[in-house]
């Protein structure tokens, strides 16, 4: 048998065995899937992957998990097309909270999804089958959305990597809106680099708004993040858990500190208590409305739809004022801070608690989640361990729109992996790379130049054997680099990768005798790096023997 057949066979098996008939709407005949894995070429290639019921994939009904909704799409979604094209093969369509309206996973007709280790549980919501999903070992990465926190509780709550990215970065065309201005396609994997490569795909292909020229591409070396002052739905066990995931992230390197969270709060009640919920109407109203009884429609989702239908105008300007409002004040207690670390949700019902309170029980898992979307902000969550009770614990790391690189590089430094490019860079972000040889290498005075305008290490270098090292009677020493026709060496440097506006700012305050100009690498590339005019060099002293900066000075 082929490792692709066997791929597939296993994960059919997998399904199979489980008894989680709720967990996927459509389930793709094995035969269909092993051909297309047969054949699926790209970085993405040998990923099998589950897609949230409100998000078109072509000759799949979308039903939202509502039966009487259900269309035939002919295109997928642009966000599926681009994981295609980049080799995933879609397994199936997953289960959700109706409409997407909720973040428990237990509003469907098609079944309550329950937890990937304790059925009794709630598996999170809206994007319940998705996340299932790649817990169970059903699909490798898996599209969910997220207006309220759907691609973060989750995620939390199965032991997940789930990336919510900027608003509009990964293109919503070919979802079934929720709240069309909040509306976010994430991505759920068991480990931080698949999820970062398949966000990589959708943003490159599939993306409605721009990243700034002067997007951020990494965390500086020393982060600091803010923690809440105040845990309020999370009990004693679970206070716990979150200290101990602070600690680790102090011990990561993050300097915490504590901020008040009320406007955090006061924005995530708006979400659902204030006429903002008037978008779910604008979304499905007109067919909640008009629906039949045999349409499927979940009674707790239907309500809420229908009240959203009573909301004016003028309150929904009279509350999005508001927002702009708690956002400003928000963000203020995030100055000076890299990001917010919060709970992704706080606490972990048992589907019988969630029947029994549906509305109450919801309001509280978005306690953490609700205002992130309303803010404009990215966010990743993470696992974090285990709470006494057995609950898997994660983390959530929440930073201000187009930081999501920041928020990447924080997330891989709390999860102890290497430094690498983060999702965006990988995306269409549009980056450029700088070599140093000097006073800007890690752990130089002059590094905090590069730092502090989001640039991103990216490792030792070398030069081609065409060029001498000079040490300047500068302050702080530095070297000068220049390219000789005969008695060159290889000089030992690093490479840096920032954003073309920081590179352009770094430039224009570039003292003399330094300019910046093309080197040749080992490699036979050229890189944008740092060279000196030649008179310079003359009053400088010749440390080409010692084949770098950092060599000279030790020696």
């Amino acid at each position: 048998m082929s490792e692709h057949r066997s791929a597939v066979t296993e994960a059919y098996r997998r399904i199979e065995d489980s008894g989680r008939s709720e967990v996927f709407i459509h389930l793709r005949p094995q035969a269909d899937v092993e051909a297309d894995f047969r054949v699926a070429e790209g970085p993405l290639a040998g990923l099998l992957l589950a897609v949230k019921d409100n998000v078109d994939v072509a000759g799949i009904p979308t039903t939202a998990a509502c039966p009487g909704f259900s269309y035939l799409p002919d295109a997928d979604a642009p966000a599926v097309a681009a994981l295609k094209a980049a080799g995933a093969v879609v397994i199936g369509k997953t289960n959700l909270d109706q409409f997407a309206t909720g973040l428990v996973g237990t509003r469907s007709p098609y079944g309550a999804v329950r937890d990937s280790r304790r059925p009794e549980y709630i598996s999170g919501g809206s994007s319940s089958g998705s996340a299932v999903a790649v817990a169970l070992g059903f699909a490798d990465i898996a599209i969910g959305t997220d207006t309220a926190g759907s691609g973060r509780v989750p995620a939390g709550l199965q032991g997940l990597v789930g990336i919510k990215p900027t608003i509009a970065v990964v293109s919503t065309d070919g979802v079934v809106p929720a709240c069309a201005s909040y509306d976010c396609v994430t991505i759920f994997a068991t480990d931080l680099a698949t999820a970062q490569a398949a966000m990589a795909a959708m943003n490159a292909a599939a993306s409605q708004r721009a990243w700034p020229a002067d997007t951020p591409l990494a965390a500086p070396p020393a982060p600091r993040v803010a923690v809440p002052a105040e845990l309020p739905e999370l009990d004693a066990d679970w206070r716990a858990a979150f200290d101990a995931a602070v600690h680790r992230a102090q011990e990561a390197g993050f300097e915490t500190t504590p901020v008040a969270m009320e406007a955090f709060f006061t924005a995530a009640d708006l979400l659902y208590n204030g006429a903002l919920v008037a978008e779910r109407w604008d979304a499905a109203g007109g067919f909640v409305s008009g629906a039949s009884t045999d349409a499927g429609l979940d009674p707790t989702v239907a309500a809420i739809i229908v009240a959203a239908g009573g909301h004016s105008a003028a309150d929904l300007l009279r509350d999005r004022r508001r927002v702009d409002e708690l956002r400003c004040e928000a963000l203020a207690q995030l100055t000076g801070c890299d990001a917010l670390l919060v709970p992704t949700a706080p606490t972990h019902p048992r589907i019988a608690e969630v029947m029994a309170d549906p509305i109450a029980v919801n309001t509280r898992m978005g306690r953490y989640t609700n205002f992130c979307n309303l803010f404009d902000m990215c966010a990743i969550a993470i696992p974090a361990g285990t709470v006494a009770d057995g609950a898997q614990f994660g983390v959530t790391l929440l930073a201000p729109a187009f930081h999501d690189a920041v928020v990447a590089d924080l997330a891989g430094r709390f999860l102890g992996e290497p430094p690498a490019a983060t999702w965006p860079e990988l995306g269409r972000a549009a980056v450029t790379e700088l070599a140093v040889f000097g006073a800007h290498l890690r752990g130089q005075p002059l590094e905090h130049q590069l730092t502090s305008r989001g640039a991103r290490w990216g490792g030792a270098i070398k030069t081609a054997p065409h060029y001498r090292l000079y040490a300047l009677d500068t302050v702080p020493p530095k070297p000068g680099l220049v390219r000789t026709t005969e008695g060159g060496a290889t000089i030992v440097g690093e490479r840096w990768v920032l954003s073309r506006a920081a590179l352009g700012d770094f430039l224009d305050e570039l003292p003399a005798p330094m300019m910046l100009g093309k080197v040749e690498l080992d490699d036979g590339t050229w890189i944008t790096g740092f060279g000196c005019d030649h008179a310079a060099v003359a009053q400088g002293r010749d440390i080409t023997r010692y084949g770098g900066w950092l060599a000279a000075q030790a020696g």
